[in-house]
């Protein structure tokens, strides 16, 4: 599997971690991040690649410290 795949699929995973710990659907967490919903979707699935501002406004949607997004390991003897 290509490297930047396993990033978002990781990165997506702590979207949906938290975003389900907020109790929050896709639609709620969309209207506080102004994304479409079917975008966090994607997002959450590694199926989207992202833009600085969707970082940050994922962040402040999610109320955490974007790094906390990027809070995540895997082994590097997977990547391609």
């Amino acid at each position: 599997m290509e490297c930047n795949q396993l990033y978002l699929e990781q990165f997506g995973k702590n979207i949906f971690k938290r975003r389900t710990e907020l109790k929050l659907s896709y639609r709620q967490l969309a209207q506080r991040c102004d994304i479409d919903f079917s975008a966090i979707s994607k997002i959450e699935k590694g199926q989207k690649s992202l833009e600085f501002q969707t970082i940050i406004e994922l962040a402040k949607g999610l109320e955490i410290h974007p790094k906390d997004l990027f809070d995540f390991s895997f082994p590097m003897n997977e990547i391609d």
